[in-house]
């Protein structure tokens, strides 16, 4: 098992910026690749950053694409997502999840990632 535990959420206004962290244990963290996703009420969970095991390799939504940044640390367990130039629309629950040996696209489907966290709110004021 993994377990997956989310902070640095919160309300912040338009254009401002948040710090993702996404904090693992149980398991060895670098066998993972880590994902973020994301849901608004009423809405489905939608991929936004992807990252495989070393950091090397990363993917993103074009949504967020030149606006947030997914990064990890190997040796602290924890993964990161920043959030710069944030919109009202980037409201929602964000979520971590990690796949055991998970690499390229496939990481945009939340159907294939086997551990998630409980998530964390954020909320953008325009």
């Amino acid at each position: 098992q993994v377990q997956l535990v989310e902070s640095g959420g919160g309300l912040v206004q338009a254009g401002g910026s948040l710090r993702l962290s996404c904090a693992a244990s149980g398991r060895t963290f670098s066998n993972y690749a880590m994902g973020w996703f994301r849901q608004a009420p009423g809405k489905e969970r939608e991929f936004v950053a992807a990252i495989n095991w070393s950091g090397g390799s990363t993917y993103y939504a074009d949504s967020v694409k030149g606006r947030f940044a997914i990064s990890r640390d190997n040796a602290k367990n924890t993964a990161y997502l920043q959030m710069n130039s944030l919109k009202p629309e980037d409201t929602a629950a964000y979520y971590c999840a990690a796949r055991l040996a998970g690499y390229g696209l496939g990481l945009t489907f939340p159907s294939r990632y086997d551990y998630w966290g409980q998530g964390t709110q954020v909320t953008v004021s325009s």
